[in-house]
Parts: C-alpha cells; sequence; structure tokens
C-alpha cells in the first residue's frame, strides 16, 4: 500500500484529500503545518507529499527544499498546492525540485490524475535503476575476473619465484622480482577501483537527482591542478620532456577529485599509447562560453569502430576489453564529463594521432 502525505493548514482539505485517496486505496499521513511535515517526511518516508505553498511559518517552498536537501527524502516525489499557480510561483517551484503543481480548486479526478502520475513516474525511474543496476551486476561479475587474472598471474608467480627460490636469487633479482610484484598490485588496485567508479556512476545515472547533486561540484581555478596531474603522469611514464601546455585559468563545473580522475585516465592513455619523444599537449580555454580541456599526442589513434564503441552500454564487453586503449579508464572520463552536463569526443587517425576533448558550458556567475 502506497504511503501519501499530506500537509496543508487547512483542516477540512485533508480531510476531503485524506477520504478522496483512502478510497483510491492509499495509506494516507496528515500534517498541519510545514514544521511538522518536515518530520513526519524523515520519520515515515512516504511514496508521495501532497503540500501546500501558503502555510505560516514554514511554508511550501521552505518545506521542500528542506526535504530536498537530506539524502532519505530528496527523491520523494513532491507535489505542490496552490491558488496562486502563477509562472513565477510554479518555477520558483521547480527549480527547488517540485515534480508538479496542483492548482486549487481542484476535482477528485484531478487529484486521483496527479498522483496516479508522479507515482507511476516513480515507479519507473525505480524500473529503470533496477533494470541498470542487474544489468551492471551481471556485467561485473562476468568481466572482473577476466579482466583480474593478468595482474593475478603476476603477483602469484613472482612470490612463488620468491617462496622457493630465495636462497638462490641475488639481491639485485630479489628487487626486481619485488618490483614486478609492486606493479602488478598496483595494476590490479587500479582495476578494482575503476571497477567501483564506474558502477558508482551507473549508479548516479540512474537518478536525475543524484545527477544533480554531482553536478554541484566546481573547480574555480583548474590550471594548476591540470598541471600537476599532468606532470606526474608524465614522470611516471618518463616523459616529462614530452608534455606541453596551453592553458587558462578558466572555472570549471565538476569537482577538482572528478577533474582529476579524467586527467589521470586520459593522459596514462596519451603516454601510454604514443612513443617516446613524442609530443602530448594539454590544452584549456574557452569560446563561445564552452569550455574546452584537450589532450593530444602523436600515437597509434583509433578506429572509427572503436570510437564508435566507447561508451556503449555493455562496456564490459570481452571483445572490447582486449582491444589495447579502450579499457575502462577512458569509458569513465567520458561517462564523468557527459554527466557533468559536458561533451566528450575524440578524434583520431593513423597519422595523426588522437585529439580528445572535453566540453563543458561556462559556469554562470554568482
Amino acid at each position: 500500500m502506497k504511503k501519501i502525505l499530506v500537509i496543508d493548514d487547512e483542516e477540512w482539505l485533508r480531510e476531503m484529500i485524506h477520504l478522496a485517496l483512502q478510497q483510491r486505496g492509499f495509506q494516507i499521513i496528515e500534517a498541519a503545518n510545514g514544521g511538522d511535515g518536515i518530520e513526519l517526511a524523515r520519520k515515515e518516508l512516504p511514496d508521495l507529499i501532497l503540500c501546500d505553498i501558503n502555510m505560516g511559518k514554514v511554508d511550501g517552498y521552505l518545506t521542500l527544499s528542506s526535504l530536498r536537501n537530506e539524502a532519505p527524502t530528496a527523491a520523494i516525489p513532491f507535489i505542490l498546492m496552490t491558488g496562486l499557480a502563477d509562472n513565477a510561483s510554479m518555477r520558483h517551484g521547480m527549480e527547488l525540485g517540485a515534480d508538479d503543481y496542483l492548482p486549487k480548486p481542484f476535482t477528485t479526478e484531478g487529484l486521483y490524475a496527479a498522483v496516479d502520475a508522479r507515482l507511476k513516474k516513480a515507479q519507473t525511474i525505480r524500473d529503470e535503476a533496477e533494470r541498470k543496476l542487474a544489468h551492471l551486476r551481471d556485467n561485473i561479475s562476468l568481466m572482473m575476473p577476466h579482466e583480474m587474472r593478468t595482474p593475478l598471474n603476476g603477483i602469484l608467480s613472482n612470490a612463488e619465484m620468491l617462496a622457493h627460490s630465495a636462497v638462490t636469487l641475488k639481491p639485485s633479482e630479489v628487487a626486481e622480482i619485488g618490483q614486478e610484484i609492486h606493479k602488478s598490485g598496483e595494476r590490479l588496485a587500479r582495476l578494482i577501483e575503476n571497477f567501483l567508479i564506474y558502477a558508482q556512476l551507473e549508479l548516479v545515472a540512474a537518478d536525475p537527482k543524484n545527477v544533480n547533486a554531482l553536478r554541484v561540484g566546481r573547480t574555480e581555478h583548474p590550471k594548476g591542478l591540470i598541471k600537476n596531474r599532468a606532470a606526474a603522469q608524465a614522470t611516471q611514464a618518463s616523459r616529462l620532456p614530452d608534455l606541453s601546455f596551453e592553458l587558462s585559468d578558466i572555472p570549471l563545473p565538476i569537482a577538482e577529485e572528478y577533474l582529476s580522475k579524467i586527467m589521470d585516465e586520459l593522459l596514462q592513455n596519451a603516454f601510454k599509447f604514443s612513443e617516446p619523444d613524442s609530443p602530448v599537449r594539454v590544452a584549456l580555454d574557452e569560446a563561445f562560453n564552452i569550455i574546452t580541456l584537450s589532450i593530444s599526442d602523436r600515437g597509434r589513434g583509433f578506429t572509427a569502430e572503436q570510437i564508435s564503441r566507447i561508451g556503449a552500454y555493455m562496456q564490459f564487453d570481452r571483445k572490447l576489453h582486449e582491444q589495447q586503449g579502450l579499457g575502462l579508464g577512458l569509458t569513465i572520463a567520458k561517462r564523468l564529463v557527459e554527466l557533468h552536463g559536458g561533451r566528450f569526443s575524440i578524434v583520431s587517425d593513423k597519422e595523426s594521432g588522437t585529439v580528445i576533448s572535453a566540453r563543458f558550458p561556462k559556469m554562470k556567475m554568482e
């Protein structure tokens, strides 16, 4: 039985709504003001909230804002009821996260239609999220053993060599084996981290409210962060002299941790799949209210077919992952850009190399 919370300071209206919805098989709980409504919503976690706008100290807008700012109640469908359904008030409510408006006075049929529409949409979102979660779970369970085998074999084989031959090995050979174990361990750790990050991003993408929360992040001065992450990857690849920059310090609509992840994944690919002594360039500029972060290299490039397959939902497809350069890290970078309202593009050919670009809308000044 679906539970509906009705918040209104007019008792007769609460009673009318209560009786009407009860006849349709809903469980109804009531609050006479916004403050009580917020507490009831936190406690009961209803499937839907009907809330009047014009109420005492805690009006409908404040009630809505408070519940949208708390994780347990943020996704509850919320219908505002008002006798003043003008464009400005409706726009304000939608900006705060209202799902619908129910203008007063309304008929019983109008009430039923609004409630049914919101509950149906909420159920559709839940069903889609469950479908994506099941799909994701199946793909991870199929793909992780295959992807983990290579670094795990490196760890096990080198560890076995130490266990059985340590006495006969030279110190330099022991050190070399230890380095191989460490390298394989780092690869395995990064692989697991990327699987977890990708799973988290898919769960976020399944709910528009989670996407909106993700987009709150900002990087006010990205130039320094970009240079530091790029230099770290270049140093790790012994390619620091190959790295060059053309950066404007333009604020980006993405949190520093996610920008860092994008930089790490794209730079690792650029250095891994281009030859030493060939240039790798990082640029950040703005044109026509679009901010573009680009990384270019002179590597062997992608085929058109490979580019078209990046970001398809079956990212864990075995054939895809066996094509060098099309690993999960590139997919994560693309997903992060798109979830932040940006566009991800790859221009590549065998002759001139690859340019990967992330384009973001310019941040509005507060």
